[in-house]
């Protein structure tokens, strides 16, 4: 498998980045990846979710699309194919959240890690989130339940037309999730500054390698089922899965 190294190097290859001496930033790979933040995440967020685009923010439909394609028994079966879907390496590098672009994407960032924030992000010294070992999961067209939903997805765009259209079609399905095997938090503030971070601790251990009153530092590792935190979206009208 390759090295952090390796994936950092051939990410500024590809990007015409000179990264030296730090991690890759969230954009940096978010960019390389073709991956967005998702606007929420918890343990049942699932592949083939449909999401809308407002030109600025995604924002769950709270649908999905495998609820329009079966019933009953299949729908049970494929929703449970869908939970079971492996997560393998996404082979990107660990990458960095920076102050700045947890403000840009505001308090939903942490939240997706299950870390609280109390205060104002902007009084920080310094405000870092580090990902480490990030997997994916996928949909394809040469395993299950990807086989059964794209068989089906195509008949239903001819059958269901009108719904397809106006559910489907012009909104977006989520193809591929992306989890973190931990999270390292920095924070540096000044004394007396109303900042601090909590967390939840079902499935998640942590380790505190500082815990001060003007520096924190701690590294969840998360266990169980995870919750992604990122996807690859794919427009209803051109999904293919191929």
């Amino acid at each position: 498998m390759q090295s952090n190294q390796e994936l950092t190097d051939l990410l500024a290859l590809d990007l015409g980045l000179n990264i030296v001496n730090r991690r890759p930033y969230a954009k940096e790979v978010f960019k390389w990846q073709d991956m967005d933040l998702l606007p929420h995440s918890s343990a049942d967020t699932l592949l083939c979710e449909i999401f809308e685009w407002n030109g600025r923010n995604w924002r769950t439909t709270g649908n999905n699309l495998i609820g329009y394609l079966f019933s009953d028994e299949a729908l049970n079966t494929v929703k449970q194919q869908l939970i079971s879907t492996p997560k393998h390496p996404a082979l990107i590098p660990d990458f960095e959240f920076t102050k700045d672009s947890m403000i840009e994407y505001g308090l939903s960032l942490p939240s997706l890690f299950n870390i609280g924030i109390n205060g104002n992000i902007k009084s920080a010294k310094s405000f870092s989130v580090r990902v480490n070992g990030v997997t994916k999961s996928r949909i394809t067209n040469i395993d299950s339940p990807g086989i059964e939903i794209l068989k089906s997805y195509s008949s239903f765009t001819q059958s269901k037309s009108k719904t397809y259209r106006k559910n489907i079609k012009f909104n977006f399905l989520s193809t591929s999730l992306f989890y973190a095997e931990s999270v390292e938090i920095y924070l540096e503030k000044e004394s007396g500054v109303g900042l601090d971070v909590s967390f939840q601790t079902q499935n998640v251990e942590v380790e505190a390698k500082i815990d001060m009153d003007t520096k924190k530092n701690f590294v969840l590792k998360y266990s169980g089922n995870q919750a992604p935190f990122a996807a690859q979206f794919t427009k209803g009208k051109d999904f293919d899965i191929m």
